[in-house]
């Protein structure tokens, strides 16, 4: 099953999801599942939008040898105002560091005089201040996403995505119900997949979910594929 394509639409779901700044591999997966499609799909986006993402192999904090900190330090100063903080985590060490990695090291240095300020990613407001007031006035009346996507004139992935965005930042305190779900009447996306030889990534891009939620799946239903055994998962609980 293909990916879902980047509409404008789709794409600013994902700007306001995301919001600023530097984005983890965390916000990552949860923007995937939230817009269902792929962690790397959701991640070559941002990249192409300007935005700093954590490289999926830095999910673990690293931390650095006597050798590479003295290295980093030499780098940094050798190149004072050259190299943004995720430029200089793309040229030292063969970027295994994460951009927040390297900007805690440099910060811990007391270096950050020597690196270029990044550029402001500036996104567009698909939402005026009248719209986002009389966003929050029907979440708070308890509407349904469809009759706010109705009165606001724009889709139900763009109202879930903004929906997202004011949760937050504080503007409303949940997430508003869906009248129609995607629920059980929906075909077995395992249907006639033969997982048995396949890994987690495969059977997530052959059905056009994320890795989590493929994961999520085969635990549930106590399933096992080449490299996850979700009936293990599921007997530890």
């Amino acid at each position: 099953m293909a990916l879902p394509k980047w509409t404008d639409e789709r794409t600013q779901s994902l700007v306001d999801f995301v919001g600023e700044g530097p984005v983890s591999q965390a916000m990552v997966s949860d923007a995937a599942d939230e817009l269902e499609t792929s962690t790397r799909s959701v991640s070559s986006k941002l990249r192409k939008m300007g935005y700093e993402v954590e490289l999926a192999s830095a999910s673990a904090s690293k931390s650095f040898s006597d050798e590479q900190e003295a290295t980093l330090s030499t780098f940094v100063q050798d190149n004072s105002g050259v190299y943004t903080y995720a430029e200089i985590a793309g040229n030292f060490e063969g970027g295994h560091f994460s951009a927040k990695s390297i900007q805690g090291k440099i910060l811990s240095m007391q270096l950050t005089e020597h690196v270029k300020p990044a550029p402001k990613v500036e996104t567009v407001k698909s939402y005026n201040e009248e719209e986002e007031g009389q966003f929050v006035s029907l979440v708070n009346d308890g509407a349904f996403i469809e009759d706010i996507a109705e009165a606001l004139g724009r889709s139900v992935n763009s109202i879930r995505g903004k929906a997202l965005s004011l949760l937050r930042a504080g503007e409303i305190n949940a997430i508003p119900k869906q009248k129609e779900t995607k629920g059980s009447s929906k075909a077995d996306p395992l249907a006639g997949v033969d997982i048995d030889g396949m890994t987690v990534e495969e059977i997530a891009d052959e059905i056009g979910k994320t890795v989590r939620g493929v994961k999520t799946m085969l635990t549930r239903r106590g399933l096992q594929c080449a490299d996850y055994n979700g009936a293990a998962k599921k007997e530890i609980g």
